[in-house]
């Protein structure tokens, strides 16, 4: 564990909370596939972004990080406002699709995100393409289409 750590000195923290979104990810899928059962996914995602919300703003006045509102910058407003439009775009249309197909089947479609990620990343950061991401893009789609055809 401590090899996945570090490297070279430099301590590898987004790792932890990369772990931990992936399983709280999975764990909103399987516990919002038992939940949406007989509700509106449109009603169920409104739930969900409610507790979400709560819950942002608690860690944020709990950590003081409420103070910061102020020096946020109108392009970096712009930015957050869209990203959070395609965040709510996002779990509408993710929860209707767990709502009328199998989680198991959904779940690799929606994580294609990761290739469409790459994608931007490299068109509109300009982040670096190396060959690693084109095979890890590559076998990303593979196993997607892998889990998810009929």
């Amino acid at each position: 564990m401590i090899c996945i750590l570090f490297d070279k000195g430099m301590t590898k923290v987004w790792l932890i909370y990369a772990v931990g979104s992936a399983v709280f990810a999975a764990l909103t899928s399987v516990l919002a596939k038992i939940g949406i059962e007989g509700v509106n996914s449109n009603l169920a995602t409104a739930i969900r972004t409610f507790v979400v919300l709560i819950m942002a703003w608690g860690i944020v006045f709990l950590t003081g990080g409420q103070n910061g509102i102020g020096g946020i910058s109108k392009k970096s407003w712009l930015f957050l406002i869209l990203s959070g439009l395609a965040t709510g775009a996002s779990w509408l249309c993710y929860y209707r699709a767990i709502q009328i197909g199998q989680v198991s089947r959904v779940v690799p479609v929606d994580k294609m995100s990761v290739v469409i990620t790459l994608i931007l990343s490299f068109v509109l950061l300009h982040e670096q393409f190396t060959w690693k991401s084109g095979v890890g893009a590559l076998l990303i789609t593979v196993g997607t289409l892998i889990m998810a055809w009929p």
